[in-house]
């Protein structure tokens, strides 16, 4: 051992060694990779060796001891990027992008949320770093001053090239068209690891970057095609039943649907919003199989998928990498066509998401965030102003705005980590011993309370009973990090398909004078939402390019895609590539022509989507002769309009000293030539 340690080479090895195990141990240990089958296990095992091999072995180019010291350097490197996905991914389940370490804005936010992220056993994951740096303080003396003969690093980078292939080769014999189908990254990092899932990531992140430029107003045509074939007519019951009228869309955050008519300790979670669901005088219609979308941008995914009936990227989040986009939303068609006013309120920093630029182009006219609120400390936890000072301090904003608008209220306080302040709970925490999901129960009651209050509030400001009241779950708020914990609240094993039915989130909608439905068990989801409020107001969805359809449409297509790949319908589910029978919740061995079918539909979709905002296509598109694309210079929020007024309130008071002076000088001169 000590002779092997006396050269820079056998230090490179146990360099290269202690990072295979490493990483294989977070591999196993952190990520749910669903690694299945002998192969799999082998390329699990297999895939970090090229990384080290290749990013280590460049250190082997530097003379004499500094080849040890960048040897430890890029150790450190390769480590904190491990360890930045594993405390990634035990909020998100998932792991980071190119695009979303683009999302810096939004760092200050996650404070109290990324501390409870970390782990004190984390430590050990820096073992590797002390071994190293012991190793070397011990051994460098006997080390040479003269650079490794360059045939050696040359070789240990073909020796990891030539591992990367036969991990490569071996991965798509297992899983054939694996690159060309990467939306799930799970695949990628099961397959071929997390540094050279970044490799990929970046690639990707380039050419879709490239996208835009190469684009041109043909590449519309195939998008505007399908999209057309899709379209479901609406229902004449409903359609233009909620035209002029008011809507108050309320944004419940991590919000999934089986908090509806739960009990914790013998009570209800949930009571006010279980009385909408199952009191039919309250005429909601509840759609209980609703599911979300999102991916990396989670809320932002939540509201650009509502808006805009396009699906978020695969990797970050478009409000963020597409914030210049050409849209046609939601806001503008409403403002344009039936003069609207739109306003999205939200208790938090305006640069979020980068929220403040994205919503010119979406054509949004009012934006409420933290300098409209009172954010004294008491007011304020997690990412920013609580759900009841939110919702009170709201109604005089929403008393003020110009009728028809369309109100977007976005809650926060149920968030990760799922923390109030003393006393503020109402509810005991669940006793599974892992405490995101015992305190995701009391948040969420604490969330159904203060909306309780919001709704006495709009009827005592007589906003409520003309105005349509749309609610909706945005995004998961317990991974499947925590399955062992949601196996002991569910009361079953948390399989695959069991994961992909807790996407589950409410909708459920009221529109003034119409009776409610009670329960729809229509199949349907976040991308629906657009078509379906379109048709409500009486505007034929049929000119835009929407990827939904009209949930009350007796032509809805009851198919819903996940970001990934993944897809459940009214009888099956396609989860991982395994087909499930929803009814009896067996594997299907052998899977139908349709159920092929519907995959390479669910996939050409969801590739149709990233089309055009990867290649901002709706530029090219013109929905009819009435529509004005929107200048996003038009829009001012918050800061911009305070300074407006303070200027045109200078201006005033300039007007009336000079209208004064010259008042004055000519009563002096009227009196002049009186006196004379």
């Amino acid at each position: 051992m000590k002779k092997l340690l006396s050269s820079k080479m056998g230090f490179f090895a146990i360099a290269v060694v202690l990072f295979w195990i490493k990483t294989y141990t977070v591999y196993k240990t952190e990520f749910d990779l669903g690694v299945s089958g002998a192969m799999q296990e082998f390329l699990l095992f297999f895939n970090p060796l090229s990384s080290g091999l290749i990013f280590l072995g460049l250190a082997l180019f530097a003379v004499g001891k500094k080849a040890g010291r960048r040897i430890i350097i890029f150790s450190f490197i390769l480590g904190f990027i491990l360890y930045a996905n594993v405390v990634y991914y035990r909020f998100n389940g998932d792991f980071i992008t190119i695009a979303t370490m683009m999302q810096t804005d939004n760092f200050g936010s996650l404070g109290g949320s990324i501390l409870g992220l970390i782990a004190p056993h984390d430590i050990l994951y820096a073992l590797d770093l002390g071994i190293l740096i012991v190793l070397y303080n011990k051994f460098k003396s006997n080390w040479s001053t003269e650079r490794v003969q360059l045939r050696k690093p040359f070789m240990v980078l073909a020796a990891g090239a030539i591992a990367f292939g036969v991990n490569l080769g071996l991965a798509e014999i297992d899983r054939p068209q694996l690159l060309e189908r990467a939306f799930d990254r799970n695949y990628l990092v099961k397959y071929l690891g997390t540094y050279n899932f970044m490799i990929y990531d970046g690639i990707q992140s380039f050419e879709s970057s490239t996208q835009r430029v190469l684009a041109d107003s043909s590449d519309i045509t195939e998008i505007e095609n399908y999209t057309k074939s899709k379209y479901a007519a609406p229902n004449a019951e409903y359609f233009g039943t909620g035209e002029g009228k008011n809507i108050i869309k309320i944004h419940l955050e991590s919000f999934q649907s089986f908090l509806i008519d739960y009990e914790l300790h013998g009570e209800e979670v949930t009571p006010f919003l279980n009385s909408l669901v199952n009191d039919q005088s309250q005429d909601y219609t509840y759609f209980d199989n609703f599911f979300h979308q999102t991916e990396q941008g989670k809320t932002a995914d939540a509201e650009l998928t509502t808006d805009t009936s396009l699906y978020g990227l695969p990797q970050g989040s478009a409000f963020v990498t597409k914030g210049d986009n050409t849209y046609q939303a939601l806001p503008a068609i409403l403002d344009q066509q039936q003069g609207y006013t739109s306003g999205v309120f939200h208790g938090d920093g305006k640069s979020f998401w980068n929220r403040d630029e994205v919503y010119k182009q979406l054509g949004i006219n009012e934006y409420y965030y933290d300098i409209f609120f009172d954010m004294s400390e008491e007011k304020v936890i997690n990412y920013g102003l609580k759900d009841k000072p939110f919702f009170e301090e709201s109604v005089p904003l929403l008393e003020e705005m110009d009728q028809p608008f369309y109100a977007h209220m976005m809650t926060l306080t149920h968030h990760h980590p799922f923390i109030l302040d003393e006393g503020e709970a109402s509810l005991p925490p669940a006793e599974t011993g892992d405490g995101t999901v015992d305190r995701y129960f009391q948040t969420a009651r604490y969330l159904d309370e203060s909306l309780e209050k919001f709704v006495t509030d709009l009827k005592e400001a007589g906003l409520y009973e003309d105005s349509i009241i749309m609610i909706y779950g945005d995004h998961y708020g317990i991974s499947q990090n925590h399955n062992k914990a949601m196996e002991e609240i569910m009361g079953e094993e948390i399989t695959p398909l069991k994961n992909s039915e807790l996407q589950r989130v409410p909708f459920m909608i009221r529109i003034p004078g119409v009776d409610g439905q009670g329960t729809n068990h229509a199949y349907s989801s976040l991308v629906d939402v657009m078509p379906t409020l379109l048709h409500i107001l009486g505007i034929d969805a049929k000119d835009y390019i929407l990827f939904g359809t009209d949930m009350f449409s007796e032509d809805h297509k009851e198919f819903i895609p996940f970001r990934n790949g993944d897809f459940v319908t009214e009888r099956y589910s396609s989860i991982n590539g395994i087909f499930y029978d929803n009814t009896t919740k067996e594997i299907i061995e052998e899977p139908t022509d349709e159920m092929l079918e519907m995959t390479e539909t669910v996939l050409h979709e969801l590739e149709l989507s990233d089309k055009v905002l990867n290649g901002d296509l709706l530029r090219f598109y013109t929905p009819n002769e009435d529509w004005e694309p929107v200048n996003a210079s038009d829009y001012f929020y918050g800061e911009e309009e305070l300074i407006e007024d303070d200027v045109e309130v200078e201006e005033e008071l300039i007007e009336e000293e000079v209208d004064v002076d010259v008042e004055v000088d000519v009563q002096d001169e009227v009196e002049n030539e009186n006196a004379s």
